[in-house]
């Protein structure tokens, strides 16, 4: 069965992005990205992975789920980021058609619910906190991508909500000389 699979960046203090909506203070280069490039070449955006000759082929995803919010640093000059992907953008605002990517304002979990009946490859939830939040109950992996660095405020990994409890189990993890460790959890 697919699995809802929360593959993020965080800071040290529990945050996606900064105050101001920004990453650009997460590590881009260094010796974690060859361990990224390889496990998860399907989540860099196509036209990077491209320009890079990384081979998104053989990726662990085929399905790519992002909040408006994160939809939008894209924005205006990147409309389909993961043209490679399916890709679901949850939004109540009216939009344009893209070639793509699917705009809905349908309950997130009803969409991941559905997807999950389908036969696919796992589910990346690209972000942000709040979406995380209202699919907390479906997510059944966290793969964080701890970055040595604090953002002091700004969108949390998970938005203050209401979700059950839950319990999940560290299956791996490495660290690297940049100090960024990737850490994965799955649900018990």
């Amino acid at each position: 069965m697919r699995e809802l699979v929360y593959y993020v960046a965080v800071s040290l203090d529990g945050y996606i992005a900064g105050p101001d909506g920004q990453f650009d203070a997460f590590l881009i280069e260094g010796d974690h990205m060859d361990g990224i490039n390889d496990r998860f070449a399907d989540t860099i955006p196509t036209d990077y992975a491209v320009a890079l000759g990384i081979d998104q082929s053989a990726g662990i995803f085929d399905t790519v789920l992002m909040g408006a919010g994160t939809y939008a640093a894209g924005l205006p000059e990147v409309t389909s980021p993961y043209r490679h992907l399916d890709q679901y953008v949850f939004t109540h605002r009216r939009r344009d058609p893209v070639d793509g990517v699917t705009f809905t304002d349908r309950d997130p979990l009803d969409v991941v619910r559905d997807l999950k009946k389908v036969e696919g490859k796992d589910i990346w939830l690209c972000g942000g906190g709040d979406l995380a939040t209202q699919l907390a109950d479906e997510i059944d992996r966290f793969v964080l991508k701890r970055q040595p660095v604090l953002f002091g405020s700004g969108i949390p990994l998970m938005a203050r909500g209401r979700y059950a409890p839950r319990r999940f189990r560290r299956v791996s993890g490495q660290d690297f000389e940049t100090g960024v460790s990737i850490v994965e959890y799955a649900a018990t």
